[in-house]
């Protein structure tokens, strides 16, 4: 009450109260908040504020349906308070819910397909038949799965070196973090292995170099650039001065200079030939392609108050220090960022440091980047057990589905979607690893039918597959398909074979009936493939008419597959196989009535 009235008193005296604006800090995380954690919603507040923001950015007319892709992990509780929201709050004529994996089913224009979803902390894996989601055994938030599973991975490699999360994250965003497939050699590893030789030839080279390193010493002493035949008298084959001969021939400084014209020369020589080795190295380095190479570089970025840098772009000087003419004094003290770059001198080294300070337009970051060299840990962010885990997820929910003829069609219709697929190689290295796993070769699939004739079938109980004596004086001529052992009962009362006009014929198409029926039942429990482990693993391909698709990538399909959706329901459909919840029927039905309408 105190702050009503005060509020009103100001109102009255013509104060106006100031409004709070909050602006965003790109520089640091403090005091965020996340609404959506693991494909959960933590904080519905939150959650229903972004909605609110991204509804008034687009703005929309006031009679326009709206569709929502919900997460699996989302519950029917979840549904019936989107759903309140949507209609209480916007007004909305029609309203629809649509999970994220028959969303990217209608993008890719697969009925049946297995969606694979690597998102940002966990992965969702779905099994999608004829348009219809199996919900037993399907991958709901796998948990160190996602893109921050392998950023995490990076800095439990990379910690050591100095680096930072962030450090990490632009890591694995670069071109340079590459996941490998499963057994491939990491560069540097075959050169590592020794190879067989021969030991009496390595025994033999070895002594041929030492006698040759001999020789030359020895050369080396006997032919100096003494012509008087004085320098032999001084130093001996193994290098001992003779002290006393030096003193007497008076020559001491004369022969200190030339031990230092020798030294410096080899100096020169080696620093030239080394020079000359990373130059003839550097193109064949360039030339090779990221699997191969030892060490890469990426540019990472960092934003940085400017009250840490000065306007050369340089940090600022500490004890009042100031800048001169001629050379740069800076104190020497290291910074914690620079600390953690220079830290990392065996696989990570700053090689050069790079400040965009912005002019006057009110900002207050500036943009610091930094050309930082990375090991072979850059191909190990998917180690540490990400591959495996989401391996065995897909293959627990694909043998879920309970018609077991079409878990083929599922395991050659994989889609891999979601940002955290983005890294360089994931796609690739995923499908290698359910291949090493689970994938048995066509031949060893019909191993166990090969060898059958192709007229054999599987008994069943009417004995109809019993081996029967022939007997060629029988009268009666039924059907392959007519049990003889319950035909001779049903004739038994007329030896004779003869029976009333029409009475076989009827037993016959009764008995073939009854044989048919239970054909059909015994087909329900059999398969033309192996529906425990795949024969073929493919990737299926986003149509081609969807050109603007092929530069961002099909990571975000789900978008695409909500837009096609969402004219179908709302346009084509209008209703008629209830896609979408009217303004009518939730009047009618509350929010609960939302799961006769949900795809």
């Amino acid at each position: 009450m105190a702050d009503t009235d005060g509020a009103t008193n100001n109102v009255e005296m013509g104060i106006e109260e100031e409004e709070t604006y909050f602006d965003e800090d790109p520089t640091t995380e403090e005091g965020a908040v996340y609404p959506i954690q693991q494909g959960r919603v933590v904080d519905w507040s939150c959650l229903f504020a972004l909605m609110t923001h991204i509804y008034n950015t687009l703005s929309p007319p006031f009679h326009t349906p709206i569709l929502v892709i919900t997460q699996p992990a989302w519950t029917a509780q979840d549904h019936e308070t989107l759903t309140q929201f949507f209609f209480e709050k916007f007004k909305t004529p029609a309203f629809c819910l649509m999970d994220s994996a028959l969303a990217v089913c209608y993008a890719y224009a697969a009925s049946t397909a297995t969606v694979v979803d690597v998102g940002y902390e966990k992965c969702d894996i779905s099994a999608v038949v004829d348009f219809l989601i199996n919900d037993v055994g399907r991958g709901t938030a796998v948990p160190r799965c996602g893109g921050e599973g392998m950023t995490q991975r990076l800095l439990e490699l990379l910690s050591d070196k100095g680096f930072t999360r962030d450090m990490c994250e632009q890591l694995k965003r670069s071109g340079i973090c590459e996941i490998l497939p499963p057994g491939t050699a990491m560069p540097g590893e075959a050169e590592a292995e020794v190879p067989n030789v021969n030991p009496a030839a390595a025994a033999s080279a070895g002594a041929n170099a030492v006698g040759l390193k001999g020789r030359g010493s020895i050369a080396g002493v006997e032919g100096g650039d003494d012509q008087d035949g004085e320098g032999r008298e001084v130093e001996d084959n193994e290098g001992v001065l003779d002290v006393a001969t030096l003193v007497v021939s008076g020559k001491t400084n004369e022969f200190l200079a030339r031990k230092e014209k020798e030294k410096a020369e080899k100096a020169e020589k080696a620093a030239a030939k080394k020079a000359a080795q990373e130059a003839a190295a550097a193109p064949k380095q360039a030339k090779l392609p990221n699997a191969k190479r030892l060490t890469a570089n990426f540019h990472y970025t960092e934003r940085r108050p400017l009250e840490e840098l000065n306007r050369n772009g340089k940090r600022p000087l500490e004890n009042g220090a100031s800048y001169g003419e001629g050379e740069t004094k800076r104190s020497k003290t290291p910074d914690p960022q620079d600390a953690a770059v220079s830290g990392a001198t065996e696989t990570g080294s700053a090689t050069g440091t790079k400040t965009d300070v912005p002019a006057e337009n009110g900002e207050t970051t500036a943009v610091i980047r930094r050309d930082v060299d990375v090991g072979i840990e850059r191909f190990q962010a998917a180690t540490g057990g990400i591959l495996d885990q989401t391996a065995d997820a897909i293959h627990r929910c694909i043998l879920s589905v309970p018609e077991i003829q079409r878990r083929a069609e599922l395991w050659d219709n994989l889609i891999i979607i979601g940002n955290g697929s983005k890294v360089r190689g994931f796609k690739e290295a995923l499908v290698a690893k359910l291949n090493s796993k689970y994938l048995i070769s066509p031949s060893s699939a019909t191993i166990f039918t090969s060898e059958l004739p192709s007229n054999f079938t599987t008994p069943v109980a009417t004995g109809a597959n019993t081996p029967q004596p022939q007997s060629h004086l029988s009268n009666s001529h039924h059907g392959p398909g007519v049990n003889p052992l319950l035909l001779a009962a049903t004739t038994a009362s007329n030896p004779g074979g003869l029976a009333p006009p029409g009475q076989h014929q009827h037993l016959h198409a009764q008995l073939q009936m009854q044989q048919y029926q239970q054909q059909n039942q015994q087909s329900l429990h059999q398969h033309s493939g192996h529906g425990q482990t795949p024969t073929s693993i493919k990737l299926t391909k986003m149509p081609e008419y969807f050109p603007e698709w092929k530069d961002v990538g099909t990571e975000e399909a789900a978008f695409l597959g909500a837009q096609v959706a969402a004219k179908v329901v709302f346009v084509v459909d209008q209703g008629l196989s209830k896609g979408f919840m009217s303004r009518t029927e939730y009047n009618d039905l509350g929010p609960q009535g939302i799961h006769e309408f949900c795809m």
